[in-house]
């Protein structure tokens, strides 16, 4: 239920435009690293590439060695579960079946939904605090609750690894939380993007700061987020004290 992610010298051009260049990166399995970075720097191209969404122009993202371009689709699905910021508004499904699109890696072609499948996706989605929403259409459902959804989706995929895209989106203080605890205390290899500094310091072993493009620091939550750095990439002063477990406690100056 986990897997170490690696990526080397990745770069990722569009349209003569370079995205990222020379990235760095890993995972070791069922470590949660938080990719951080203001708008445009990168973050969402990454995860893209770490979960085989798209191909870098350059270097290698491997999955416990082997590159994930050698790797057959069906078997990328079952191990890499991938949740999104946008999901389409227009689906006409029921929460139950959002959650059921886990299970198809696992299904036979042509083949039904099993039993054991309907089991863990009620379960997923009551561990959401949905209960009671598996006959909900998508289209009915807020922006926190589909965001829920989608998660539970994710983890009845059973993936060894878990990219998410902030996900703490639409989620209100004591959902956001939920999500973080769930995903500290999961087995899996776990990599998200967040903007709160403060809760990616509090919930992540380790932190990517990117910027430009590019890697600008990446290590302990203490190591990376530095008021100088912060200063530096965001242009924003901060002050930063250190809690009694020595993660850093972000303070920004009025």
């Amino acid at each position: 239920m986990s897997a170490r992610l690696d990526a080397a010298g990745v770069g990722w051009d569009v349209a003569g435009a370079r995205i990222l260049a020379s990235v760095a990166f890993a995972a070791a399995p069922g470590e949660t690293v938080g990719l951080l970075g203001p708008n445009g720097s990168g973050k969402s191209s990454l995860l893209r590439l770490l979960g085989g969404l798209a191909r870098p122009s350059a270097g290698q993202v491997s999955l416990d060695s082997v590159a994930l371009s050698a790797l057959p689709r069906r078997a990328l699905a079952r191990r890499i579960a991938v949740v999104t910021q946008q999901t389409a508004t227009d689906v006409e499904m029921t929460a139950l079946e959002v959650v059921l699109l886990g299970r198809i890696p696992y299904r036979p072609r042509l083949a039904g939904v099993a039993a054991t499948d309907l089991s863990m996706a009620r379960r997923a989605l009551a561990s959401a605090g949905l209960d009671g929403f598996a006959d909900r259409r998508w289209s009915t459902l807020s922006g926190g609750e589909r965001q829920r959804v989608d998660l539970a989706r994710a983890f009845v995929q059973e993936p060894d690894l878990l990219l998410l895209d902030e996900p703490t989106n639409h989620l209100d203080i004591r959902h956001q939380l939920d999500l973080l605890r769930t995903l500290a205390a999961s087995p899996t290899t776990v990599v998200v993007t967040l903007h709160d500094l403060n809760l990616a310091a509090d919930w992540c072993d380790r932190l990517v700061l990117l910027c430009g493009g590019r890697v600008v620091a990446a290590g302990t939550p203490a190591a990376v987020l530095t008021a100088e750095r912060i200063l530096e990439v965001y242009d924003v002063p901060v002050d930063i004290d250190a809690g009694p477990d020595g993660r850093p406690r972000i303070r920004y100056r009025r």
